[in-house]
């Protein structure tokens, strides 16, 4: 007697498990720059004397560049290779980094900036590239839990950069020493002084971005001298208006690229002012980072309870209840104050573990494989909500009171109104019909 069976296809083929191994380290990579990154808008503001608003310019520059080089990486790759963008985003991340070196010489926070929107590059190239190699690398059906796979390894490298920062950078600026009244002694001293600790500290912010360019360089030799498969057909000509009327009239992707700028907006302000909100609380800037390790252990952990959830769940489904779970721990930071305020603030994150990849996923799932390149790129560049949002958020923050609240904690409905538009996003991908696997 004989039968058949559906076998479900594996997550990733042998064929294929060395060049995932490399890409996936990529993850890791680029997570370090965001996450060291971070913490550095309240590092410049006391360093530099600027406003809260002006330090988060870090973040427009950082994320500026994912927007400005998108669409070119994307155009890049679909004459050449996928191995051709990914090298090319590893010599700019490098080249980037190695600019700290003379923007620390000039102590200029625009020199600071451009460097970051250099590396940044880079990044957009490595996402732009990895993200739809990761999903070629076998299966469709596989695909979004296997993206989540690769981008378990994202907070590896964001814990890795917050760690250096909460133990090597921000305990050592001489800037956040403050006295018995919990008060800046940098504000007290002359220019002189303030000259001095300035440079130190622009030296201690520059030295980790320097070494991550280093491995980055050391992962440009390996990665070149690897042989990695072409699952994509590269080199063909592909109507760019075609290809632009396809995605526009796909609504599950459409919506899915602006769903990814406010998640991707509310994931940098979220991560990058707990800082402040520990800050109001009188806690320093090295301890309250550890609270952002803690966010981001988080987040880590419950990547891979998620993409294991998403074996008997639609990722839709999972992604329409981890926002509103999400925006529920925003509103108790806006509404609660003092350290559980501060506990819902950490728990976000737990939440936000699966919506990039799976934002990301979905959005493409429907999308024509000659389309897949620049789809990608667009959702690469809804990266730029990182840019545009945290800026805003820190001048909020800057007005010190709002409606009767602390302004930081008031600052925190705008990420708030970003986790409801994605679990939105989530219902409408699936019209939360239950789907098990």
């Amino acid at each position: 007697m004989s039968h058949t069976s559906h076998k479900r296809p594996a997550l990733i083929e042998k064929r294929y498990v060395l060049p995932f191994i490399l890409i996936t380290t990529l993850f890791a990579l680029w997570g370090f720059a965001n996450d060291i990154t971070n913490p550095m808008v309240a590092a410049f503001k006391d360093v530099m004397e600027i406003s809260t608003a002006q330090a988060s310019l870090v973040q427009f520059a950082f994320y500026g560049g994912y927007a400005t080089m998108a669409i070119p990486a994307a155009l890049f790759i679909r004459r050449s290779s996928y191995k051709s963008g990914i090298l090319l985003g590893l010599g700019l991340y490098a080249a980037g980094a190695f600019l700290f070196i003379p923007a620390a010489m000039q102590q200029s926070f625009a020199f600071f900036c451009v460097s970051l929107y250099v590396l940044t590059f880079g990044l957009a190239f490595l996402e732009t590239t990895a993200n739809p190699y990761i999903l070629s690398l076998g299966d469709k059906e596989t695909s979004t839990r296997r993206l989540n796979m690769a981008q378990a390894f994202n907070p590896v490298g964001s814990l890795s950069g917050m760690a250096i920062a909460s133990f090597v950078v921000l305990p050592n600026l001489l800037s956040d020493v403050r006295d018995s009244a919990g008060n800046l002694v940098f504000n007290t001293l002359d220019a002189s002084e303030k000259a001095a600790i300035r440079t130190h500290d622009l030296a201690v912010i520059r030295d980790p971005y320097v070494a991550i360019g280093l491995v980055v360089l050391v992962m440009f030799v390996i990665i070149a001298l690897v042989r990695m498969p072409r699952t994509d057909q590269r080199g063909e000509k592909v109507d760019a208006g075609a290809t632009l009327r396809h995605l526009w009239h796909n609504h599950p992707y459409r919506w899915g690229v602006l769903t990814q700028m406010f998640y991707v907006a509310a994931q940098i302000m979220v991560w990058t002012f707990i800082i402040q909100y520990a800050g109001n609380l009188g806690i320093n800037k090295a301890t309250a980072q550890l609270y952002n390790i803690v966010a981001m252990s988080l987040a880590l952990g419950f990547r891979f309870v998620g993409t294991y959830m998403m074996k008997y769940v639609r990722p839709a489904v999972l992604l329409a209840v981890f926002g509103v779970c999400a925006a529920l721990c925003t509103l108790a930071t806006i509404l609660v104050e003092g350290m559980v305020g501060l506990y819902f603030l950490v728990a976000i994150s737990a939440f936000m573990s699966i919506m990039f990849p799976s934002i990301y996923g979905i959005a493409l799932e429907k999308v024509d494989e000659r389309d897949t390149s620049l789809g990608a790129a667009f959702l690469v560049m809804a990266i730029v909500g990182g840019a545009l949002m945290p800026p805003l958020q820190g001048a909020i923050i800057d007005l010190e009171t709002v409606w009767g609240m602390p302004a930081v904690n008031a600052s925190f409905i705008l990420p708030l109104v970003c986790f409801v538009i994605v679990a939105c996003y989530g219902a409408y991908t699936t019209g939360f019909e239950k789907k098990i696997r």
